[in-house]
C-alpha cells in the first residue's frame, strides 16, 4: 500500500495477521499529519510499530536520530524490517520490547496504542515506555474518543504527565504527554494547542 503524506510518499509492503493490513489505520494518519516535528537528533520510538508507517515517517523527518520501532508482533517486525530496507531506512533499528537497552532514553515516542488490550495493560505499557522520556521529551498518543481518550487524557494527568490536546479530527484526539505537573486544562474545555501540517 501507498503512505502519502504533505512532505514524503512511502510503499509499504503489509500482510495479514498485523494491524490495519488493508489500510493506513485512520488514527495513525491523523498523527502522521498533525504530530509536531520529532527532535532531529537523539532517540525517537515507534510503539507498537506494526508494518512501519510511523518509525519510516521519523526516520524521514529526523534523519540524524535514531529510530526505535517496537513491537510484540513477529510478522510486524519482519515487514517494518523490510519496509525500512526497501525504503532505504537500514539504520531504523526494528526490535521487540525487551530488546531495547535499559539505558535508552527518547526525546520522542509516537503511538496508536493499543487500546483493546484492556485499560490495565495499556497503563502498565504507557507507564513503562513513558517513563523512559527524557526530561524535554514528549510522547504523541493518537486515541479514538470512543475508545477512552478522553478518560486515558484524564489518568495520565492524574499520574504526574503534563497532557494537552493537540487537536481533535475524524473522532481522534492527538494528546501530547510530557514529564511534570498536569496541565490545567484537560478534556472537554475545547481549548486546543496549534499542531503541525494537515489540521483544519
Amino acid at each position: 500500500m501507498r503512505l502519502a503524506l504533505p512532505d514524503l510518499t512511502l510503499d509499504l509492503r503489509t500482510d495479514r495477521g498485523v494491524f490495519s493490513p488493508g489500510r493506513i489505520d485512520p488514527g495513525t494518519k491523523v498523527l502522521l499529519l498533525g504530530a509536531p516535528p520529532p527532535p532531529r537528533r537523539g532517540h525517537l520510538l515507534d510503539l507498537g510499530c506494526g508494518y512501519g508507517p510511523m518509525a519510516l515517517t521519523l526516520a524521514a523527518r529526523a534523519p540524524e536520530a535514531t529510530v526505535w520501532a517496537v513491537d510484540v508482533n513477529e510478522r510486524a517486525l519482519e515487514l517494518a524490517r523490510q519496509n525500512a530496507r526497501a525504503a532505504g531506512f537500514a539504520d531504523v533499528r526494528v526490535v521487540r520490547p525487551e530488546e531495547v537497552p535499559e539505558d535508552v532514553r527518547f526525546a520522542a515516542i509516537w503511538s496508536n496504542p493499543p487500546v483493546r488490550i484492556g485499560k490495565r495493560a495499556l497503563h502498565e505499557l504507557l507507564e513503562h515506555w513513558l517513563a523512559r522520556l527524557e526530561p524535554d521529551g514528549a510522547a504523541v498518543l493518537v486515541v479514538h474518543k470512543h475508545l477512552g481518550s478522553d478518560s486515558l487524557h484524564r489518568w495520565l494527568a492524574g499520574r504526574g504527565w503534563r497532557v494537552a490536546r493537540l487537536s481533535s479530527r475524524l473522532g481522534y484526539r492527538l494528546l501530547e504527554v510530557r514529564p511534570g505537573p498536569p496541565a490545567e486544562d484537560g478534556p472537554g474545555d475545547g481549548g486546543e494547542r496549534p499542531a503541525g501540517a494537515g489540521e483544519g
